[in-house]
């Protein structure tokens, strides 16, 4: 008897072991969906694509490493004017609302209020490395898309499980490969970036497709076909989180658009019928019959900058939460004012430090 009862307990620390092995090398990452802002957002409304990753960090913004214990992983994405570099990683907190720290995030900003972030920020850690500089781009001032992006637009988060091998592999890769930019809007854009990121987790899941968007690659597309690869593999565990714009500084951003959608549904339908109206009907058609994602749902979960962890938090803690969420959306966080008040006292700090 108690040979039997000392084997279930060996038995039962094994599971144990192996439950805690199994899970605690599981990581998460994110596809960033970045909506469209301002008059370039309103001329090109594709948005911008970037890949969130817990467990990597950086050594600097060009060169990548493992986390370590309390780091919140970094967001990597290709940017145009940065000094000519190809891609750039940043810490996530700085990246969102340019600062170090969640407390010193402001519920409120002007535009002298977010030049004056952004410049602190920049003269500490991006300026010795010359990130502020356009390494001959056209684009001025490229370095202000790496920080404070949250104070620009709504940014939805496709989170998904990843692994320790391929986080390794990811750094592997781009630590080893010249970064030098080649960016290009048609063929080597933000998009393409965070699908060749995509392609190390879901090995030949994401390629280049000519419907939609006419071979080009958009943030809508990807983020759709990382939906659908979630709904056939449902071990990816996708959930979707919002987190959003921090009003004061500008106009709300506006949804993401594909190619096909953005010239059907905006004004460039009219020149464009007046020249070859085939040209429309065939973009209708792609619009139509491909380019109509459902990809963010009614009441995605709410992420505040006092509770990024729901981003990194494994499903054991959250999913349930979640799925409860989904079948009633009223108990999830619906609004911006609603997850204020739950925020309580944090909240009030934030408030008086916009005051001052």
């Amino acid at each position: 008897m108690l040979l039997a009862r000392g084997a279930r307990r060996i038995a039962f620390a094994l599971m144990a072991f192996a439950l805690f092995c199994c899970t605690g090398g599981r990581a998460q990452a994110a596809l960033l969906l970045e909506q469209p802002y301002g008059v370039y957002g309103d001329v090109n409304p594709t948005g911008h694509s970037a890949v969130y990753l817990e467990r990597v960090c950086t050594v600097t913004p060009v060169r990548l490493r493992r986390c370590r214990p309390g780091e919140l992983g970094s967001v990597i994405a290709r940017y145009e004017g940065i000094d000519g570099y190809d891609w750039v990683a940043m810490p996530l907190i700085p990246y969102l609302y340019s600062v170090e720290n969640a407390a010193d995030v402001p519920l409120r900003v002007n535009r002298d209020q977010v030049r004056r972030m952004r410049e602190r920020y920049r003269e500490a850690h991006l300026h010795p490395l010359g990130l502020d500089k356009s390494g001959g781009s056209w684009v001025p001032d490229g370095w202000t898309q790496l920080v404070g992006v949250a104070y620009d637009r709504r940014i939805y988060a496709l989170r998904f499980h990843s692994t320790p091998e391929q986080d390794d592999a990811l750094i592997a890769q781009l630590n080893s490969e010249p970064n030098r930019t080649h960016f290009h809007m048609l063929t080597s854009n933000c998009a393409d970036f965070a699908r060749s990121i995509l392609d190390i987790y879901f090995p030949h899941t994401f390629r280049r497709s000519f419907f939609p968007d006419v071979g080009i690659t958009t943030p809508k597309q990807l983020a759709d076909k990382l939906g659908r690869y979630a709904r056939k593999h449902p071990e990816t565990e996708l959930k979707v989180f919002e987190i959003p714009q921090v009003p004061g500084y500008r106009r709300n951003s506006h949804a993401n658009k594909n190619v096909a959608e953005s010239f059907v549904t905006t004004a460039y339908a009219i020149p464009i019928t007046l020249i070859n109206p085939y040209i429309t009907g065939g973009l209708f058609v792609d619009y139509m019959t491909q380019g109509r994602y459902q990809l963010i749902p009614k009441h995605p979960e709410i992420v505040q900058p006092d509770n990024l962890v729901a981003l990194t938090e494994r499903a054991s803690s959250t999913e349930n939460a979640g799925s409860a969420g989904e079948q009633a959306p009223g108990a999830v966080a619906g609004s911006l004012d609603e997850t204020q008040t739950a925020t309580g006292t944090n909240t009030g700090l934030r408030e008086i430090k916009a005051m001052q």
